[in-house]
């Protein structure tokens, strides 16, 4: 203290800002009360909820930026974690002029949260089909961080409840990602499709995306 004086307190005075037992709780239910890192159920261990990006480093309270981890990974992940938090920052923020999913309108874009934004597909498969995609140009969604995957889950389950809402003839989903060329991917920005499904729709709808390749959807 004689060296630094009050500031050695600083990191602490950044966690006196408590979430609310209301998101706490949406992040346990999201996480099926089970430690993210490791599966331990709630009533096993205690769970803490635990920002992804911390906030000294300037992670937000979004519900894409919390997850649910037992005491015991939490404790683990603060003092093993030697990440440069400022670089992945900067990762965040990574777009390609020449994509077109890099620079969408604002007028295009139904939901956004800090990391993924939602609109409709452009050439839909059925009405009201529509596209998950994450702000930082990745090539596809193994390339996706965890806090992108749950920011894209936040505009999924988000966009289906307003599907339902909106037309009631919509019976299932079928959700998808293509990843690479090889499986029919077009553009090189990861992009999750939420279609629409509605009784009848077509002839047999047994298999589901099985039936990307003809004939594989029957068994």
């Amino acid at each position: 203290m004689s060296k630094r004086g009050e500031t050695i307190w600083e990191h602490r005075n950044r966690s006196l800002k408590l979430l609310s037992g209301t998101l706490r709780y949406e992040v346990l239910k999201n996480a099926k009360f089970r430690c993210t890192l490791c599966g331990t159920p709630a009533d096993e261990k205690a769970l803490q909820v635990d920002h992804i990006l911390p906030r000294k480093h300037g992670g937000t309270d979004e519900i894409s930026n919390l997850q649910a981890l037992c005491y015991s990974c939490n404790a683990e992940k603060r003092h093993l974690d030697a990440t440069d938090f400022r670089v992945n920052a900067k990762f965040y923020e990574t777009r390609h002029t020449d994509c077109a999913f890099c620079k969408i309108p604002e007028t295009d874009i139904l939901h956004s949260n800090s990391l993924a934004v939602c609109i409709l597909d452009r050439f839909p498969v059925t009405h009201l089909h529509s596209l998950i995609i994450p702000k930082r140009h990745g090539d596809d969604y193994f390339s996706l961080a965890p806090a992108e995957r749950n920011a894209c889950d936040e505009l999924l389950v988000k966009r289906k409840a307003e599907i339902q809402a909106e037309d009631r003839s919509v019976m299932g989903f079928n959700v998808g990602t293509n990843n690479g060329e090889t499986a029919g991917q077009t553009i090189l920005h990861t992009h999750i499709h939420l279609i629409p499904r509605r009784t009848s729709d077509v002839r047999n709808p047994r298999g589901g995306i099985r039936n990307i390749i003809a004939g594989k959807g029957p068994y």
